[in-house]
């Protein structure tokens, strides 16, 4: 008896112990790309080498969204989680000198409930949402981390003049 109480024991504290990892993921969100645009999908025509064996590990998923037609827009949706007809951004409307019209600091996203629930966050690319200060600053939106560009006029030249990181 004291071995079967012994096992259930174990047998719950390793349900527990496994039930408090979080699963780690990659969340790539990719501007002009189409659902046959990658190898793992399809593409016959050039190969995705990353991407394919992150699928092969992972999962696939098959059924997608775009928020809008541009980028900041899809991305104030997508990372708010909101219908683009609800989204605080509407369109790639831009600010001077720098950037694009900052989203505001009370608004929920999807980085500040990952934060929220222990993770560790980061944003790698184009950002669009807010300059370096302002309330749309990506470490204002819940990435601990961020590098890449401010603005979606930078990602017009294949050699930006700065990048941003953290700032």
């Amino acid at each position: 008896m004291k071995k079967l109480i012994l096992t259930l024991a174990m047998m719950c504290l390793g349900l527990t112990l496994e039930a408090k990892q979080k699963p780690n993921f990659i969340f790539i969100m990719v501007d002009d790309a189409g659902y046959g645009d990658f190898s793992c999908y399809g593409q016959k025509l050039f190969k995705t080498p990353n991407i394919d064996r992150m699928a092969a590990a992972g999962m696939k998923f098959t059924q997608h969204y775009a928020g809008s037609t541009v980028c900041a827009p899809t991305r104030c949706s997508l990372l708010n989680g909101v219908h683009t007809g609800h989204a605080y951004v509407r369109g790639n409307r831009e600010v001077q000198p720098e950037g694009q019209a900052p989203i505001p600091a009370d608004l929920i996203t999807i980085p500040k409930l990952l934060k929220k629930a222990g993770y560790t966050t980061g944003m790698f690319g184009k950002w669009g949402l807010g300059a370096p200060g302002s309330s749309g600053d990506p470490v204002n939106q819940g990435w601990d981390d961020f590098y890449g560009y401010n603005c979606q006029r930078q990602a017009h030249t294949f050699y930006p003049k700065h990048l941003w990181h953290n700032d």
